[in-house]
Order: C-alpha cells, then structure tokens, then sequence
C-alpha cells in the first residue's frame, strides 16, 4: 500500500512539473489584434513625380486585424496623414512658368489583406516564429476636406512591412504602404494660378493615368484579443 502511494506522489509531482512545458507547447491564440500607429506620410503626383519622403508630413492611424491563420490576415485601418508639395523645387516648367503649392490633411479608411512569409505567432511546436515579414494589398477611401477643393475618392494601397512578437499578446511593427488614388485633385490648394489637377490643360484619360498617390510609413503596437475557439477549430 505505501509503495503504491509513492507511486503516485511520484505521477503528480512528475505532472505538476510538465504542466508548464505543456502550456508552452500549447500557446493559447487569438483571432484579433488591435492598436495605434504612429509615422510619417507624402504625397506624389504633380508637384512631386520621383522623390519619395519629400516633404514627410505626420501621420497616424488606427487599426484592427483579424487573423485567419499564422500566414494571413485582414487588416482595418482608420488613418490620417498630412501631405505638401511645391512645384518651385522642381525642374519641370508648366505652361506660363506658373507655380503652385499645397498643404493639406487627408483622411483614410481602407482594408488591406496581408501575407506573412513566414508563420507568425509563439507556437513553436508548429514552427511559428516571432518575427515575419510580410506584403499587403487592398482597398480603400479617401476624403480630404476643404480649405481646398474636397475631395473623396477611391484609393489602392499596396506595401510591405514587418512584425514582431514581443510578448505572447503584444506585437510591433513597421509598415510602408503607397495608396494609389483615384483623384488628381488631391494637390489643389486654392483657385486661380496653375491648376495641379491638370496644369498642362489636357485632359487626361485611363483609370490611372496622371493620378495622385500618397503613402504612410507607420510604426505600430497592437494587443491580441478573442481567444481562439479551440472546441470549434476556427
């Protein structure tokens, strides 16, 4: 009978030992996560054709990922971004020698579908890691208001960024994305003068062509939340 209960004093304490190992092995995880970000934003198009950064504006940004697994993922964004431009520093001459400059602040709302080359998360058993780059690419909205013409226009983003697991629930991440737009009105600043919408007055035809485009270069911190259902497999 002792010998017995030795036996099994020996089974739990050898139990309550590898609990913690079987934790690690089986990370709890979560279908969202959700943060802030914070960086810098441009513009490019008519008083900007090949010098990207120029004239960084602040810019910031709200954001929601739902997560399908450790490769892909869904992203909502909620952002602003602050971008200027002034013919005066660049080398092309407009009709008439007119000049032009802008400065603005635009709002976005968009959805981006990101792919992680490598498995992120902390399930190692599964071979995830911490880190991954990843692309994205999506679709979006843009309204900039007045003292300029408002604009609200139709935006494509696409870019490339990284992500670290710094805590089980806790991520950080560095993200460029160019949103490509729909409108050439988004460096109009005021009436009269040269017109940056159409400053050689030709009217320009394509879905894309002679469009501006502006990007975000973006630090974020999210936190994971909703646990994953492990009963229902999703």
């Amino acid at each position: 009978m002792r010998k017995r209960w030795k036996m099994r004093l020996r089974i739990l304490v050898v139990g309550l030992l590898l609990c913690p190992l079987c934790r690690v092995a089986a990370q709890d995880e979560y279908t969202w996560d959700m943060g802030g970000a914070i960086g810098g934003s441009f513009y490019m198009g008519d008083a900007n054709y090949n010098r990207p950064f120029k004239n960084t504006g602040l810019a910031g940004s709200l954001m929601a990922r739902r997560v399908f697994n450790p490769r892909m993922a869904v992203k909502i964004n909620l952002g602003a971004g602050h971008i200027s431009g002034d013919t005066r520093s660049m080398s092309t001459v407009y009709p008439e020698e007119g000049q032009a400059d802008f400065s603005r602040t635009l709002f976005d709302l968009g959805a981006q579908f990101e792919y992680n080359f490598w498995g992120y998360g902390v399930n190692s058993y599964r071979g995830d890691r911490r880190f991954t780059p990843y692309v994205l690419a999506g679709m979006g909205f843009t309204f900039a208001p007045k003292p300029a013409e408002g604009v609200f226009t139709v935006n494509f983003p696409v870019g490339v960024g990284v992500k670290y697991k710094v805590a089980p629930r806790v991520n950080i991440g560095a993200e460029l994305t160019m949103r490509f737009s729909l409108s050439d009105k988004l460096d109009v600043s005021r009436a009269g003068g040269l017109e940056l919408n159409d400053p050689y007055r030709i009217e320009s035809t394509g879905l894309l062509k002679n469009k501006d485009s502006y990007a975000f270069m973006l630090l974020f911190v999210t936190y994971d939340l909703f646990m994953k259902c492990k009963d229902c497999n999703n």
